[in-house]
């Protein structure tokens, strides 16, 4: 049986019969596993560096101070500990006129830091940007700091020159080309300076009110290591706990930093569900493409029955026939993912670490396990039908009704497109919501290629052209074969159309939600004394009005009498906004940019404390007019009455705080100012002279980060309009098989018409027309999809106004036609090139 299923496959491939089977897997393993051997990789890379990503074997990161006895009691278990101390300033080069500032994210280090990995560090600047270092022996030296290479280009100095840091003056002794602890391979924007730990307070920098994070990294140290951590690491959470503490964070390996796992998941299901859609659309392809290689192998069937196989070796020879075709073509597919996810690295450029793990087996396997699974789910069911083959069909073409064990497998259709989304996403509840959108999309475009059909049904007679009248008949003779070619091609251009013409409008629209001359400029930690000198200086520089506001550092500790713990919000965002620092302001008169969308502005006064909330926080935290929030100012309670909402327009760029308090209530609270402001190029110096003249200031160009920001969405983007690519290439192929399955019907038309005397011109037109009316709408509905997602994006994600842009349908509709012609040129140029005698004879 081995031997004839090995004679029948050769034998149908060189007819033709198997090769779209082929193709249609090939694409719907490869969508799969490009995304897969990417995630892999990206997974292992972060499996590889556990100890790499923390610098420890635990860290506790606070906004304040460690406490001692935290420190205490660490040693007491015997555990080794360093800290560390991090947050964004200034550094400086040069003298005079010619000093150059930039921001930095400075990091003062600890001795022993780290106690995982090593600091890699060189003198070289092409091999600091490559990575390339030899391990550093000891934290830096008194007196020295090591930058990344970015740094030296920023501020046009060199390895060996000088560098301020707030009041103190360092050498930079080396380049940092590996640091442990800063992240799983992803860039951060503002490029570092470390230090040590013991020199930071001669610089001045640590002040109150700064955005400041310490960490204390432990480690454990022999066999016991594991289990001393994992006490320590309970007890320092009970005391968290007990204590009611705010904005602490215990990281350990089994957590594995988890906030990058997080995202790595996210990116996972999302890449996986883009490439799920691809390997759905192309299990359509597989289904029809079946169906006829069932049909077309009736008349053999039969054939071989009568020459004396029974039920179940016809079977087995299908069977075998098929898992020959479906291993060849899941290998394939493997082998094109695995070549796919090298795109998908180059797409992403430095967002990802060069020196990634190799690709390990498991998404080759679960390619070929995928390949297979789509193949018994919705290929199996045809081919089962032919089982039943009549032995009379030799003589008297009849085939027999389907089976009840024929008609029971097509359920594992449906079993399959279920398992697949569970496998993929690996979530019930996102499973199931693919799973309706996918059918709910399916259904809409199904609904609107059955009305467009009833529509031409009126119009048919209203175009005294002939080939007009073979178009549309064509197309209401095969309603089911046409909405499927509607449907398939609309899902693959609708995914196109969103990431290409509608991410340009988003794109622009959110160019436009921020003003010409928007603030380019923050700077922050202004100190009370400073800020008058500040204030001219900036007017006399040439910045456009920046007007300076107060800022105090407070904790939100109770809402209406409630203290606010951590178990007090359930929900992500919630949880994060409470127990982080609040930016609180104080202002007699509201801000420009602010809009009053509840209650009324505060009227300020001696014994009354009252707040303005934005909107959309006071929403996540349940707040209300009439509630009181209690905050923890520098150790002083500070409550104070919600009277107003405000809904602010963060597209602005401007200054903006969530919680503004009156300024009686809030005249003895220790006060930093923050300002924004637009400078022109020509006065870019002013941003350096301010660093220069005032140490202590924060002064962040805005512009850069939001250009470094849009280049890595451009990435991302790019990555995700390659696997769209699939999507693309899988609508096509449901498209093709569509055409396919009625070529026989097709060719025989065109020959009873030619014999009736239509001419191959009228023919050729007919067939032409017929692509572009099943293109057009294609391009019509996945053009309205897009722009649909689109405003949802705008609305509920991006939060700025949308207008709708012509040019989507117009892309669509130029789009659809242009994929129609393609795939029906290709699925049935050759109906055309039988001669009509011939199609009679074989009547």
């Amino acid at each position: 049986m081995l031997r004839l299923a090995l004679r029948m496959t050769a034998r149908d491939w060189r007819a033709g019969q198997l090769r779209f089977l082929l193709v249609a897997l090939i694409v719907a393993v490869a969508a799969l596993s490009a995304a897969g051997f990417f995630i892999d990789r990206l997974r292992a890379g972060l499996n590889r560096d556990a100890y790499r990503l923390l610098g420890a074997d635990l860290v506790v990161a606070t906004d304040q101070p460690t406490p001692q006895a935290w420190r205490d009691e660490a040693a007491r278990r015997g555990l080794v500990h360093t800290g560390t101390t991090v947050f964004q300033s200034m550094a400086q080069a040069g003298e005079g006129e010619a000093t150059q500032s930039t921001l930095v994210s400075l990091k003062a280090v600890g001795a022993g830091y780290p106690l995982r990995g090593r600091v890699k560090v060189t003198t070289s600047v092409d091999q600091a940007l490559d990575s390339i270092g030899a391990p550093a022996a000891d934290i830096p030296a008194p007196g020295t700091v090591w930058l990344d290479a970015p740094v030296l280009e920023k501020l046009q100095t060199q390895v060996g020159a000088s560098l301020r840091l707030g009041d103190r003056t360092f050498r930079v002794a080396g380049l940092i080309a590996s640091e442990p602890d800063r992240g799983g391979g992803f860039a951060s924007f503002a490029p570092r300076a470390m230090m040590r730990l013991d020199e930071l307070a001669s610089t001045g920098l640590e002040q109150p009110g700064a955005r400041i994070t310490y960490r204390l990294l432990l480690a454990g140290a022999g066999t016991t290591g594991t289990q001393a951590v994992a006490a320590y690491a309970d007890w320092l959470r009970a005391q968290v706990k007990a204590g009611n503490l705010r904005g602490v964070r215990i990281d350990t390996l089994q957590d594995g930093r988890p906030e990058m796992r997080e995202t790595l998941e996210r990116a996972d299901q999302f890449l996986s569900l883009v490439g799920l859609l691809s390997a759905l659309l192309a299990a359509v392809a597989v289904a029809m493409a079946a169906r006829r290689f069932m049909q077309r192998h009736l008349d053999a069937c039969a054939m071989l029955r009568c020459l004396g196989l029974t039920q179940n070796q016809v079977t087995v020879m299908y069977l075998l026939e098929f898992l020959l075709v479906g291993l060849a073509g899941s290998l394939v597919g493997v082998l094109a993912g695995f070549a796919g996810h090298y795109v998908l690295l180059e797409m992403l450029g430095r967002l990802v670490a060069a020196d990634l793990p190799p690709a390990t087996f498991a998404p080759a396997l679960q390619g070929l396990a995928v390949g297979m699974l789509l193949l018994a789910g919705f290929a199996l069911p045809p081919i089962l039908q032919l089982r039943n083959v009549p032995h009379n069909r030799v003589i008297r073409r009849e085939q027999a009704a389907p089976q009840p064990m024929a008609l029971a497998t097509h359920g594992l259709g449906l079993g399959a497109f279920l398992v697949l989304l569970l496998w993929q996403a690996g979530d019930v509840k996102l499973a199931l919501l693919t799973a309706l959108g996918f059918l709910a999309a399916f259904a809409l475009f199904a609904l609107a290629g059955w009305l467009g059909l009833l529509a031409l049904r009126q119009v048919r007679g209203g175009i005294d052209h002939q080939a007009w009248r073979f178009a549309v008949t064509s197309l209401r003779r095969r309603p089911g074969a046409t909405i499927v070619q509607v449907v398939a091609l609309a899902l693959g251009l609708m995914a196109l159309l969103l990431l290409t013409v509608v991410r340009g409008d988003l794109m622009s629209a959110w160019r436009n939600a921020t003003p010409p001359d928007a603030p380019n400029h923050f700077v922050i930690n202004i100190q009370p004394d400073q800020k008058d000198e500040i204030a001219t200086r900036l007017r006399q520089g040439g910045a456009l009005p920046a007007p300076l506001y107060p800022m105090i550092r407070g904790r939100l500790t109770a809402v209406n009498g409630k203290p606010v713990t951590a178990n007090t919000y359930t929900e992500e965002r919630a949880r994060g906004i409470a127990e982080r620092e609040f930016n609180l302001s104080t202002m007699a008169e509201a801000p420009a940019q602010n809009d009053i969308v509840q209650g009324r502005w505060f009227t300020d006064g001696p014994g009354v404390a009252e707040a303005s909330v934005e909107a959309g926080m006071a929403e996540t935290l349940n707040l209300k007019l009439g509630d009181t929030m209690r905050f923890d100012v520098a150790g002083s309670p500070v409550e104070a009455k919600i009277t107003s909402l405000r809904k602010l327009k963060w597209s602005s760029m401007r200054v903006n705080f969530f919680v503004i308090i009156n300024p009686a209530a809030m005249a003895d609270s220790p006060q930093t100012w923050i300002t924004a402001f637009h400078l022109p190029k020509q006065s870019a110096r002013l941003a350096s002279a301010l660093s220069r003249d005032f140490p202590n200031l924060t002064v962040v160009e805005v512009g850069g980060v939001l250009r470094q920001i849009t280049s890595v969405l451009e990435q991302v983007i790019r990555a995700v309009e390659f696997l769209f690519a699939f999507t693309l290439a899988s609508g096509l192929l449901v498209l093709y098989a569509a055409l396919m399955g009625s070529q026989d019907e097709r060719t025989r038309e065109a020959g009873l018409l030619r014999a009736l005397g239509a001419t191959r011109r009228q023919l050729s037109q007919a067939q032409l027309i017929e692509f572009l009316l099943v293109g057009s709408l294609s391009g019509l509905l996945a053009a309205s999809g897009a722009a649909a997602m689109g405003w949802g994006l705008a609305k509920y994600v991006f939060k700025f106004d949308w207008t709708f842009n012509p040019a989507v349908w117009g892309a669509g509709l130029a789009a659809g036609a242009l994929c129609a012609i393609a795939g029906g040129w290709l699925g049935l140029r050759n109906v055309l090139n039988q001669p009509p005698l011939q199609t009679l004879r074989e009547a």
